[in-house]
C-alpha cells in the first residue's frame, strides 16, 4: 500500500489562539490540524513547513500578515538564485517558509498557495529515506545524503527530508535542539509509526478539521 500524508497536525499550548491565528495568516484548511500540547521542547523542533506560492507578491501577502499577527521574522523575504521566499516562526513556535521561484511578479498579490511542504530534519538523511521507502513512500528526488523529496500526487502535503543542520541554516535558527517535534504526521497509514528521527506518523482523522 502506497503512503501519502494528508495532514499535519501541531501540538499548540493555547488551541483557540493558534486557530485564530492560522485562519488568518494562511487558511490551510484542512491540511493543517491543532490540538492542545505543552510536551516539553527547546531549541529547533526540527521541521519546518512550506507555501510554495506563484509570484514574490504572494510570498510578501503571506509573511506580511503572519508578521501582523505576531508570527516572528527569522529570515526576511528576499532575492536569491532560486527565488524569492522568507521565513517566520508563528506564536506557538512552529516554522514557517513563503517561497516562489519566480523572481518578478505576474499580477497582483493573492493569498494562494500551490503546495505546502513539510521537511523533517534528518541526521542519516539516507537512512530515513530507506526507512520511508519500507513505509511505502515513493522517492521523486534525491541528493545524496542532504535532501529527499517523495512523490505527492496522492498527498495533500508533499513531504521531504533535508540533512538537520542544513534545514535550520536555511530557515535561520541554531540546529540544537531537544525535546517533543510538537508534531504528528497524518497518512494513509493503519497504525501509528516513528521514524528515525522520532517523528510520528497516524492514520488520517475522519473529523472536521481544527483549522
Amino acid at each position: 500500500m502506497t503512503t501519502s500524508l494528508a495532514s499535519v497536525t501541531l501540538e499548540v499550548a493555547d488551541v483557540a489562539a493558534a486557530e485564530r491565528f492560522y485562519a488568518a495568516a494562511f487558511g490551510l484548511g484542512p491540511r493543517l490540524r491543532l490540538r492542545a500540547g505543552e510536551a516539553p521542547t527547546s531549541g529547533f523542533r526540527g521541521f519546518s513547513l512550506s507555501l510554495t506560492v506563484a509570484q514574490p507578491a504572494d510570498v510578501d501577502a503571506y509573511l506580511g500578515a503572519a508578521l501582523r499577527l505576531g508570527a516572528k521574522a527569522l529570515k526576511p523575504a528576499s532575492k536569491s538564485l532560486w527565488g524569492y521566499g522568507g521565513v517566520v516562526q508563528a506564536p506557538d513556535g512552529t516554522i514557517w517558509k513563503a517561497a516562489t521561484s519566480a523572481k518578478k511578479d505576474s499580477g497582483p498579490a493573492k493569498k494562494e498557495f500551490n503546495q505546502i511542504v513539510l521537511l523533517l530534519g534528518a541526521e542519516d538523511v539516507k537512512a530515513s529515506k530507506q526507512f520511508y521507502v519500507e513505509q511505502g513512500l515513493t522517492v521523486g528526488k534525491s541528493f545524496g545524503g542532504k535532501y529527499v523529496e517523495f512523490t505527492s500526487e496522492e498527498s495533500a502535503v508533499k513531504l521531504a527530508l533535508y540533512k538537520r543542520r542544513g534545514l535550520a541554516k536555511d530557515v535561520g535558527v541554531d540546529a540544537e535542539g531537544s525535546g517533543s517535534h510538537r508534531i504528528v504526521l497524518n497518512g494513509t497509514t493503519a497504525t501509528p509509526f516513528t521514524d528515525p528521527d522520532g517523528f510520528t506518523w497516524e492514520p488520517a482523522p475522519v473529523a472536521s478539521p481544527s483549522a
